[in-house]
Order: C-alpha cells, then structure tokens, then sequence
C-alpha cells in the first residue's frame, strides 16, 4: 500500500482523535511518518537520515491546520480564562524547543518521546486526580509562566501539540474531561506556528539538501494528504464531541497513549 494512503488513513484517525481527545496530530503522525519515510526512502539516503526531524516538522505543520480546524468546533467548551497568559508562556517555550530539537540527533528524538509517554501513562494511572477527576483549582502566576514554558519546550522538541501536558493539568485543576481536551487545541496552536516556522527556517543552514517536495524539514506532499484526511476525521467526530461520559473519556485517553507508545518502541 502507497505511504500516502496510509497517511490519509492514519491522518483521518488523527483528525477524529484531535477533536475528542485534544491529541492525535503529534502521537499518530510523528511515528507513521517516521517510519514511512525509512521504508520509502531507506537509512542512508537524505530523507532517511533526517527522518526524525521531518517527522516532527510535518506533524508540527499539520497540527497548526487540524488544532485550528478542532479549536472552531468546540468554541462553547472553552474556558477563555484559562487560555490567557498561559498559551503566551507556551509560544515562548516553543521557541526553545525548536531549537533544542534541530541540534539533536533522531535517534535521540525517538527516545525521547519514548520517556516522555512514558512518564506521562505513569502519571495518568498513578496519582490521583486524573482518571476521577479533581476539584476546581485555577492556576496561579508562577505555575502559569513555569507551566506554559515547560510545556512548549517539550512539545515542540517532540513535535506534538502538548496535550499530553495540557490535558492531565487542565483535568487535576478541576475541568471535565470534555473541556481539558477541547483546551488542548488552542493551546496547541502556539507550538503548531513556532515549531513549523523554526524547522522551515532552521533546515535551510543544513549543508545536505532534502529533496524536492519540502519547505525546511516540511514534507509537503504528507502535509497536504494528512491535512485533508484530518479534516474528515475531524467532521466524522464531531457528533460525539462533548457526549462521552467523563471516566470513560479519561480512561480512553490513557490507552491511546499506551497504544502510541507500543507503535513507537516496536519499531
């Protein structure tokens, strides 16, 4: 089967997932396409080597559309308080992990995704307040600014929006599942828009040419394919956004991340 249509396959389950669970772009896409351009294009060849680093570019690009797209469909579900200063703290943190990320070698990328779903199933399943919820409990200045910078940081060194972040500290502070995943797409938006405007930039000083076909570490053929299909997937979730009761939406999330990380170890 075409990479491309596995893309749009996986990009339409990307969609569907980033409406009602506040990930998908990063998680789903990131290790598919990583893998898809080692099989295409093989270790040794310019795409190959930098498969990592497009992987993420891609992913970050796509997100900037599918986050967007997503954050229009749950407006009603967004607590607007809660969106600022903290998503300014975010895109201010992705401008370092943007950096970090262009610097590091892709196998070490790949670990590091690795440890972070690690930790974060951990923490999901073994402190309290994830899976039953907490009570209300908004963040004050220093966990915002502390918060918002960590979470742009990883997020973007990882390629992936920060739901993983966004969601279990939106749910320990006291939000339903429902409104912690349709907060992750705002706030995913400054990672999405700094990450893909520092890896088009940013690969351009690299002295081995990709290929045709790409904007920095961009794929554009995969981001036009994956874009589309998550627009579907996100029209196909729409009915069921807000609709899933509260502890089977958490415990959902929870087992696509292990399902994310399965797909990536066993590679």
């Amino acid at each position: 089967m075409s990479l491309y249509l596995i893309l749009a396959a996986f990009g339409t389950l990307a969609g569907f997932t980033t409406l009602l669970f506040g990930f998908g772009g990063g998680f789903v896409i990131v290790p598919l396409l990583y893998q898809g351009l080692l099989a295409t294009h093989g270790a040794d060849s310019a795409a190959g080597a930098a498969a990592m680093h497009i992987a993420i570019a891609t992913s970050t690009c796509v997100m900037m559309v599918s986050a967007g797209m997503a954050t229009r469909r749950r407006l009603a579900q967004l607590q607007w308080n809660w969106l600022w200063p903290l998503a300014a703290y975010i895109g201010l943190g992705a401008f370092l992990g943007a950096g970090l990320a262009t610097l590091a070698s892709g196998e070490l990328l790949r670990w590091a995704f690795l440890i972070y779903l690690a930790i974060t199933i951990a923490d999901c399943l073994l402190r309290k307040g994830f899976l039953h919820g907490a009570a209300p409990r908004p963040l004050g200045r220093g966990a915002t600014a502390s918060a918002g910078l960590g979470i742009g940081a990883i997020a973007t060194f990882l390629g992936v929006g920060g739901s993983v972040m966004t969601v279990p500290l939106m749910r320990r502070r006291g939000l339903d599942m429902a409104s912690a995943s349709a907060m992750a797409n705002p706030l995913s938006l400054p990672v999405a828009v700094v990450g893909t405007l520092s890896y088009v930039a940013l690969a351009w000083n690299q002295a081995t040419p990709i290929g045709p076909w790409h904007a920095g570490y961009v794929d554009l053929r995969a981001f036009a394919v994956l874009t589309a299909a998550a627009y579907l997937g996100i029209r196909l979730a729409a009915p069921l956004a807000g609709r899933i009761p509260d502890r089977l939406h958490a415990r959902i999330y929870v087992l696509l991340l292990v399902l994310v990380f399965l797909a990536m170890a066993l590679r």
